[in-house]
């Protein structure tokens, strides 16, 4: 029988009394009791750690944007974009570290411990009444964030069956951002709860406002997280470098530049970063120039950008539903590429919209491949990369994550304002086409090129994705 590294014997309960090889990597069986939907129990239970996380990082992203905007004095808006810096820049230079940490640290534990720092960082937060303050704050609980977000996602394939993967990560991704509304009104309420408690003489210390309310449910979750994280069934995979160099820093660089290595080396994992990435460089545009689009293209100025904010989330809630439903019977990969073309075709088309209706069935449709782009990418590394990699192939795709938003927040812009000037001197706003006439402001034809940008990124992720499992990616990093 085949031994694995850290594998334990375990009575199968027959009447030979055989020992069972547990492999540490493999799915931990659960009680038959298992909630079906949700594969196992443990992964219940760091769902709802999950959805208890979520919530409360949202509630606290809008009550620190909040006090940012309170304490900026007259400008406000600069204050609340170098708080917001804070939560880019730990992925852009710390990220593939970390994921040498996931990778060799227990898991649970990371995110046992992130989550208890999270709580106890928060708990400083109402005694900070500067700029400066709020971005070491925000810059500190990104730093935790980049831990426990990849330890979480290298742990799912722990808890699930292969074949149940990408409804997990369906659900993930609702627990993620399917959150964010209901954290939304939950901030609303903690105004009327701050309002009652300020009436108590036992409480005139404090300063009772709804974003300190806010931070103290923000701490109270963190908690809750890291108590629920705790109970899970999830023993750590010992690799063969956790006993040694294990404080070596040019050991961890090392193991860093593995993963860099894995990715060039594996096209299945590479097309899947690429695609995802370069996806969002062009649908990261949708953000600063939506509300443009909206009024200068479609007439409906911020009543019409809610809109299409709403058929972007529907489109996403429907395709996730949609793909747990059929995910089984579809090839991964190949879908993979089908949701990201048709995300490029989706941008192209709706912004090629001048009426509000038609532009937000584009926008729906552009949600639904959005899930699905975002749900398979992360089902093929899971299913695909070894449990020794994982965590750092998961930091370094959380690194490519940000510094594309960034890209597309930043560039989006300044991309429009010269497009716009280029074709109001070279072709007055307007092209006709046979009996056609079409405008062509600068931000329609920013939205153009990011479309572009994810066709040719779905282009290039159907060369380079095989029908069949990847050899590179069943390969052990440590020779065995």
């Amino acid at each position: 029988m085949a031994q694995y590294p850290g594998a334990v014997a375990e009575p199968t309960g027959d009447t030979a009394g055989q020992p069972r090889i547990i492999n540490p990597a493999d799915p931990i069986p659960d009680r038959p009791s298992t909630i079906r939907l949700f594969g196992s129990g443990s992964f219940f239970r760091l769902w709802l750690a999950q959805v208890v996380s979520s919530l409360g990082d949202w509630i606290g992203f809008v009550a620190i944007t909040a006090i940012a905007a309170r304490v900026g004095g007259s400008s406000p808006e600069a204050s609340i974009g170098l708080v917001l810096s804070a939560r880019l820049l730990p992925g852009m230079f710390l990220a593939p570290m970390a994921g040498v940490f996931i990778d060799r640290w227990n898991r649970k534990h990371v995110m046992v411990a992130c989550s208890i720092g999270r709580g106890v960082v928060l708990l400083f937060l109402p005694a900070v009444d500067t700029v400066v303050g709020l971005f070491f704050i925000s810059l500190l609980l990104e730093i935790l964030g980049l831990m426990w977000s990849p330890a979480k996602e290298a742990s799912v394939p722990r808890l699930v069956a292969p074949e149940q993967l990408a409804t997990a990560n369906s659900l993930g991704l609702v627990a993620a951002y399917g959150t964010f509304p209901v954290a939304t009104l939950v901030f609303a309420l903690l105004a009327k709860v701050a309002q009652s408690l300020s009436h108590y003489d036992a409480l005139s210390g404090l300063a009772i406002n709804q974003e300190n309310v806010a931070i103290w449910f923000y701490v109270l979750t963190a908690f809750l997280a890291a108590v629920m994280i705790s109970t899970l069934r999830l023993p750590h995979h010992r690799t063969a470098s956790d006993g040694e160099e294990r404080l070596r820093v040019s050991s961890a660089l090392s193991e860093v530049a593995e993963g860099w290595r894995y990715i060039g080396s594996s096209p299945l994992v590479r097309a899947v970063m690429l695609g995802m990435a370069t996806g969002l460089i062009g649908g990261g545009m949708l953000v600063p120039l939506g509300p443009v689009f909206s009024r200068v293209v479609l007439g409906g100025g911020s009543a019409g950008f809610g809109l299409l904010l709403t058929g972007l989330g529907t489109g996403g809630a429907v395709g996730i539903v949609l793909l747990s439903v059929v995910q089984r019977r579809l090839p991964h990969e190949r879908a993979f590429v089908v949701a990201v073309i048709g995300c490029g075709m989706c941008i192209i088309g709706g912004a090629s919209m001048s009426a509000l209706l038609p532009a937000m069935l584009f926008v729906s449709t552009l949600g639904l491949c959005a899930g699905a782009v975002y749900v398979l990418g992360f089902t093929i590394i899971q299913t695909q990369v070894d449990d020794q990699l994982r965590g750092r192939i998961f930091a370094t795709l959380y690194t490519l994550v940000r510094v594309c938003l960034l890209l597309a927040f930043a560039l989006a812009p300044i991309l429009s304002s010269v497009l716009d000037k280029l074709s109001d001197r070279l072709l007055d706003r307007t092209a006709v086409i046979g009996a056609w006439e079409v405008a062509l402001p600068g931000v329609r034809l920013t939205l153009w090129l990011g479309g572009l940008i994810i066709l040719a990124a779905g282009l290039l992720a159907l060369r380079s994705l095989r029908p069949s499992r990847d050899p590179a990616a069943t390969s052990s990093v440590s020779a065995e």
